[in-house]
């Protein structure tokens, strides 16, 4: 499996920035706007969708009982709004895609190896005795 790693705001706008021909401080600005507005629209109530991205909606999780897993009492939990996204179809397929070709690859070397394709690099060994020539016995003293 690919070692995964978190992208952050500022490699994003380093991306987009290089992609665009725009100052860094711009595409921040514009980057930061929008989510500004993701956030005020969510904030709001509203569903928010952007095609072939996803559609994010708050929904309301219902009040519930829960234990503290401490002392084992039982403690009420509070209803709370949460954000949902629920993908777009461009983002499943490319995730999809993505998640595919690392399976293919990862049963393509899986296969190489166990056929014995993909052997381990031997590792060097120095001796301390010089070797025999070819056809010649070793002296039984020395192996033991």
């Amino acid at each position: 499996m690919t070692a995964r790693r978190t992208i952050t705001k500022k490699e994003l706008v380093l991306r987009i920035a290089e992609s665009t021909h725009q100052k860094q401080t711009v595409t921040r600005d514009i980057i930061q706007l929008f989510i500004d507005e993701v956030i005020n629209e969510l904030a709001r109530g509203n569903r928010l969708e952007l095609r072939d991205f996803g559609v994010f909606e708050v929904k309301v999780r219902k009040s519930r009982k829960a234990r503290n897993p401490k002392t084992g009492a039982e403690v009420r939990v509070p209803e709370k709004r949460v954000v949902t996204i629920k993908p777009g179809k461009k983002m499943k397929e490319e995730i999809n895609r993505h998640a595919e070709a690392e399976l293919a690859a990862e049963l393509a070397a899986s296969a190489a190896h166990a056929m014995g394709a993909v052997a381990p690099a031997p590792i060097p060994v120095e001796d301390s005795e010089p070797a025999a020539p070819a056809g010649t016995e070793p002296d039984p003293e020395v192996n033991r």
